[in-house]
């Protein structure tokens, strides 16, 4: 099993920045793709970015050129999420998530972390 950790959402004003931080523990070594996802008040839960281990992105049309996703490299097994220029429109929590697989299948299970709130004032 993958456990991810959320940090880093908060309170910031229109054309602000932050920065999401998802740690991954567990069977790290299994994990295909990571990205985020978020979900507003009365909204679907929607996909933000995602990163595979092959290095394909893929971005809402919403946050394109606005938000970037990227591994650390020096803190292995964490996903970032560079937040700028953010509208209140973003607000939402934030769920980090995580493919993986099993053994010797393909399948591709998923994991998702407790969220993390992020507020967008105008």
């Amino acid at each position: 099993q993958v456990q991810l950790v959320e940090s880093g959402g908060g309170l910031v004003q229109a054309g602000g920045s932050l920065r999401l931080s998802c740690a991954a523990s567990g069977s790290v070594s299994r994990i295909v793709a990571s990205g985020w996802d978020r979900q507003a008040p009365g909204n679907e839960r929607e996909l933000v970015a995602q990163v595979t281990n092959d290095g394909r992105l893929n971005y809402a049309d919403s946050v394109q050129g606005r938000f970037t996703i990227y591994r650390d490299n020096a803190k292995k097994n964490t996903t970032h999420l560079q937040m700028h220029m953010l509208k209140p429109e973003d607000t939402a929590v934030y769920y980090c998530n995580a493919r993986f697989r099993k053994g010797f299948s393909t399948y591709e299970y998923a994991a998702w972390g407790q969220g993390t709130q992020v507020t967008v004032s105008s």
